[in-house]
Formats: structure tokens, C-alpha cells, sequence
């Protein structure tokens, strides 16, 4: 059969994105729906359901993830796997992540419809906690499925004090047994993740679909300066140990040390927080990404170096903590080949880039052949209110994930 009989119903899936869509936090700006949150709770029960509703063996694992299982008709090892997530940054938007998982979701829809059997088990993945969390760690699911989510993590401390494994916990999990969340990689024929570009090269290409070269590495840290808190009115300035001024001229130093990558300081708080009190204590939330690892590695001692210098200038006590480290990570050739391959089958040539941002796949890549496959993003806008992708975009999309599956199902070795 051709790709041209794999046709997604754009009507339904409209709708289930603003269904999904529904499922927010009122109280914040956006679309927002954080993993761990009541919304996102109940927003993946409703996906569940979706799923079962096309046909999918579903569960949720030890991890908290959903999973869906089509089965195959032959004895073929390792399933075809496919997902994302469906959580959402504070202030977020409708797409990152969520056509991942729907779009998977209507893409064995859309190959039952079309009379499709495959001889591979079809796994469909809504992952728990792509996003960073509270805990500073992201990816919580897909690391659980690829075994990189250990004791230590499930031991962070939230801001609330209450640990990471009490929180999988609450979402549905189970952090005594998440041994049973981890795949083999025998488990794994291929991953296939559809996702927003998240940046403007193919709006600005007009090419409506992209075939991801690789995935940026990702260091997290968290710094904190500590002194003392002096009244602001009464303390000289030259005797002053302000934590936040300490903290704001690393945020400078982080800025400073971008050239070659790109780095971020997202997150600051200070104490005791009054205007009439000098700071005590200050802490900075910051990431370096890069296709590099000797640049991650070279960004990592420097800001290290950075951090103490600045705290013996100012006389402040200081501490650097990294949360976690993603090493760059390539795609699999042939699912690279395989995505070009469904793409030219609906006519399009698709445009060759790298992912300047994390995903799950980057995890799966640890089990076997990874894949993604990338539609446009409106304007390159991502993680706001305005992240925008038009349907018709989010329905080559999945016409070219369907068509991949079909594909990859009959390759061997």
C-alpha cells in the first residue's frame, strides 16, 4: 500500500487537542499543566482512555507511564515504539509533546483504518515528566523505561520538601518497584517520536516537515550563595554580604560563558525576600546545552571556577550542585533514511536539522534506533502561550509517523 491511503482525520484530532488542551491550571497563565499536578494527573487517565478507545493493551508502569500495546501478527523481536509527553512548562502552550503522543495515538488509527497489520508489537508512550520538574530533573519516564532514573533522583527534594520518589508516588507510581518500568534493549526495534520544531528553520524553509539530525546534551545546575541578612537601612555598603548581588553576577558570568552554546539562568529565589533585609541566601537555576560534550565539559569547570571566585571576591559562602547531565545524542541512520523515506512517499523533500531541544527520544536512544521527526513551529515560538502549529501541519506530520511506522516495521536487523 502507499503512504497516500495513510490519511490522519484532522476533524478528530482537533478535537482531542483541545480537549487536552482543556485540562489546565486555571490559577496560571497558559496552558499550563506541570507533571505532578492534579491536571496533569487527571490528563493522563484521559489519554488512557484515548488509548483504549483505539484499540491499545493499556497500562501504567512503575514510572507512572502510560503505555499502549497494539500487538503484532508475527514473531518479530523488539516493538516499534512511538510517544512523548503531555506535560507542560508553567505558561506553556498546546503542542510540545502533546501531538506526540496523540499523533501516535491517530497514527494506529489511522493504520487499522487502512488495513495495515504489522508484524511488530506497536507501542504508543505518553511519558511522565519531560519536562523539568520542581526537582530539576526532566525526562522522568523515558529515563525510568531507559534505566538512567536512580535512587539518587528519586532522593531530590522539591521546594515543598518533599522528595521526587513521593511525588512518582502520588502521580500513579510505584518508586519500591521501578526496576519493572525498565526496558531491554532488546525490547526496542526503533523509536520514532513526532514533535513542534520548537524554532523557525522550517517555517522559514517552507518545508512542512524536518528530519532531526541529533539532540542537543543538557547541563543543569543549581549554585546558591549564604552569608548573613543585615538590616538595609543600617549596614554600610562595604560591609554588606549580599547573596543575591553574589548571585546575579553569576547569572552574568552564566551569560557570559555562552559563546559556543547556549545557556540560561530560568529560576532565581533569595531569603529571607524582604526589600528591608540584605539577602542571606540566594539560589540560581541554570542550564548550558551544546552539541558538543567538550564544550559541556569546558562550560562546566569554568562556571565551577566562576561561581567560587565570586563568592571569595564578595565574602559570601557559595556551592554548585549539578542536577543532571544528557550527553548529546545522534539519530540512528536508518530511521533517519526511513523518516526521508515516508516523507518523499507524500511528496515532500524534508529539511535535515538538529534539535536544539531535549526530548524523550534522547532517553530511548540508550534501548536502540531513535528517531524524530519534526513539523513547523509558527514564528519558531515554543514554551509560551502563542506555540503554534496549524492542523494541517500536525496532520503530514502524523501521515509521515504512520507511513515511518509501516516502513520500519519491515526492516530486519
Amino acid at each position: 500500500m502507499t503512504s497516500a491511503r495513510i490519511t490522519p482525520d484532522l476533524e478528530r484530532v482537533g478535537g482531542e487537542l483541545e480537549t487536552l488542551s482543556s485540562y489546565r491550571d486555571p490559577a496560571v497563565p497558559g496552558w499550563t499543566r506541570r507533571v505532578f499536578s492534579d491536571v496533569d494527573r487527571e490528563a493522563r487517565l484521559w489519554v488512557a482512555s484515548l488509548m483504549a478507545a483505539a484499540g491499545l493493551e493499556v497500562e501504567t508502569d512503575a514510572a507512572a507511564n502510560v503505555i499502549g500495546r497494539l500487538r503484532g501478527t508475527g514473531d518479530r523481536s523488539g516493538a516499534v515504539v512511538s510517544g512523548s509527553h503531555t506535560d507542560t512548562v508553567e505558561g506553556g502552550g498546546r503542542f510540545d509533546g502533546i501531538i506526540g503522543v496523540l499523533g501516535a495515538i491517530e497514527a494506529v488509527r489511522c493504520l487499522n483504518e487502512a488495513g495495515v497489520r504489522l508484524e511488530h508489537d506497536l507501542i504508543v508512550v505518553d511519558f511522565l515528566g519531560e519536562e523539568p520538574n520542581d526537582f530539576g530533573l526532566s525526562c522522568v519516564g523515558s529515563r525510568a523505561v531507559a534505566g538512567n532514573l536512580g535512587d539518587d533522583h528519586l532522593q531530590l527534594i522539591g521546594p515543598s520538601g518533599r522528595r521526587l520518589g513521593e511525588a512518582l508516588a502520588a502521580a500513579g507510581g510505584n518508586p519500591d518497584a521501578l526496576a519493572r518500568a525498565r526496558w531491554e534493549a532488546g525490547q526496542v526495534h526503533c523509536f520514532v517520536e513526532l514533535h513542534i520544531e520548537q524554532g523557525p528553520k522550517l517555517e522559514e524553509s517552507a518545508v512542512p516537515i524536518g528530519v532531526v539530525t541529533g539532540i542537543v546534551g543538557i547541563d543543569r545546575l543549581l549554585a546558591r550563595f549564604a552569608r548573613r541578612p543585615d538590616h538595609a537601612g543600617t549596614t554600610p555598603m562595604e560591609r554588606r554580604r549580599d547573596a543575591l548581588c553574589g548571585a546575579a553576577e553569576a547569572v552574568l558570568a552564566i551569560e557570559r560563558l555562552a559563546a559556543g552554546g547556549v545557556t540560561t539562568t530560568g529560576r532565581l529565589e533569595t531569603r529571607p525576600g524582604a526589600s528591608n533585609v540584605v539577602p542571606a541566601e540566594a539560589d540560581l537555576w541554570a542550564e548550558a546545552r551544546s552539541d558538543d560534550e567538550e564544550w559541556l565539559r569546558r562550560f562546566g569547570g569554568a562556571i565551577e571556577d566562576a561561581i567560587a571566585a565570586i563568592g571569595d571576591r564578595r565574602g559570601l559562602g557559595s556551592s554548585l550542585r549539578w542536577l543532571s547531565h544528557e550527553e548529546p545524542v545522534l539519530v540512528t541512520d536508518w530511521v533517519a533514511a526511513t523518516i526521508d523515506q515516508a516523507a518523499s512517499a507524500d511528496g515532500i523533500t524534508p529539511l535535515y536539522l538538529p534539535s536544539g531541544a531535549g526530548h524523550d527520544a534522547a532517553q530511548m536512544a540508550r534501548l536502540g534506533p531513535m528517531g524524530m521527526i519534526f513539523v513547523p513551529s509558527r514564528d519558531g515560538r515554543s514554551h509560551c502561550p502563542e506555540e503554534w502549529t496549524d492542523l494541517d501541519q500536525v496532520g503530514r506530520g502524523i501521515a509521515v509517523l504512520a507511513e515511518t511506522i509501516r516502513l520500519a516495521d519491515g526492516i530486519t536487523g
